[in-house]
């Protein structure tokens, strides 16, 4: 594995197809999160992605936690995870993807002038990155693509379009990250050519051919994503330090119960009132609130700056099958709100489709990845 960090950017719309590959090698999709790690294995059948199994192990446990905790295991305990995870499941298949959590690397847009030469895209970049990491610009592996120019209508070109500039999507992980990652593969005795930002591959498996801004919330264990995107490009990105961790953890100091009880009582009656115990919904709603009057300022501010309103709001993340979630998020956003539904994107047999249409929002990243490795 030279460079699991290569193409780690989807190109435009590309990022949306499957590709032609017509191998018939069964892939697996690794997503390791804050509080468990999903897998799913496809494999391709008559041009057509086939799913052949999946699966879920909470990673609390291997920190001597209860299962909903959020982690931070080092290599050795995530790499026994990840092959008891793949055991549980049935995954047979040893070449693999994985994924790189946002909250472990940057994502942002830089503009140079137009009439920079590509050539010198690998000189300049770099510098200008240095502005938005915090870090020595050598402790990091960087990517980055030019976003095509749209055609302007002629009342934008007599705007301020004379300072021409080329916008240029980059994105950048740590270089221990990867190494963690890379021992991680060798641990569990997988073979894996490359590493992706999750937002890429939660993009892949939930979006169609969407051409106006599409917002995607992914509501994490310990924290809340949100990407902006446009023609299949990540135009604004922004991390919210609150997930379904922090909605536990209110439950169980607020009502003085053990944090696996708070869990418990989370996933049974979510944001519903109709219960004999209503005060579930109201500590809850105290989280949820929060997350969405963040995401209403990213969502104001993106449609202020470029004059583009939100058309829809995909939701993914095991967070937002939070129960009435989905429709708290309808009442509050000014566009149509759905589930992702990444396992839509591959056949799989007719008794499991409400399962996995169920389950799809928690396995979005994990999909994608595999889809990725078939192409």
């Amino acid at each position: 594995m030279d460079n699991p960090f290569k193409e780690i950017l989807a190109k435009g719309l590309a990022m949306l197809k499957m590709g032609g590959s017509s191998s018939s090698e069964s892939v697996v999709g690794i997503d390791i999160g804050a509080s468990s790690i999903k897998v799913v294995q496809l494999k391709r059948k008559g041009g057509k992605a086939v799913l052949e199994t999946y699966g879920a192990l909470s990673l609390g446990p291997y920190g001597d936690l209860d299962v909903g905790n959020v982690t931070n295991l080092p290599e050795e305990k995530l790499g026994v995870a990840t092959v008891d995870v793949l055991k549980e499941s049935d995954i047979t298949s040893k070449s693999c993807a994985l994924s790189i959590p946002s909250s472990a690397s940057l994502v942002f847009l830089i503009d140079i002038p137009a009439a920079v030469p590509e050539k010198e895209f690998a000189n300049i970049i770099p510098t200008e990155a240095r502005k938005y990491i915090p870090v020595p610009i050598s402790e990091v592996s960087l990517d980055w693509w030019a976003i095509p120019k749209k055609e302007e209508s002629l009342e934008e070109a007599t705007t301020e379009t004379v300072a021409q500039k080329t916008e240029i999507l980059v994105a950048a992980i740590h270089n221990e990250t990867i190494s963690k990652y890379r021992d991680i593969v060798k641990r569990a005795n997988l073979s894996a050519d490359f590493f992706e930002i999750e937002v890429f591959s939660n993009i892949r498996s939930t979006f169609g051919h969407e051409l106006s801004p599409v917002l995607l919330l992914d509501l994490g264990a310990s924290k809340t994503k949100l990407s902006i995107v446009e023609h299949g490009i990540v135009r604004s990105f922004h991390i919210i330090n609150r997930g379904g961790f922090d909605m536990t953890t209110a439950l169980s100091k607020s009502l003085s119960i053990p944090f696996t009880k708070a869990e418990q009582m989370k996933k049974e009656l979510g944001l519903t009132t109709a219960s004999a115990d209503k005060s579930v919904a109201e500590i809850l709603k105290l989280s949820v609130d929060y997350i969405i009057s963040e995401t209403n300022s990213v969502v104001l501010a993106y449609e202020k700056k470029y004059n583009r309103t939100i058309s829809k709001v995909i939701l993914t993340g095991g967070g937002s099958l939070l129960k009435g979630f989905l429709e708290i998020a309808q009442d509050n956003f000014h566009s149509e709100v759905i589930l992702g539904n990444p396992f839509g994107k591959v056949e799989a047999p007719a008794f499991l489709e409400h399962a996995l249409e169920s389950a799809g929002p928690e396995f979005s990243v994990a999909v994608g990845l595999a889809l990725r490795k078939l192409s």
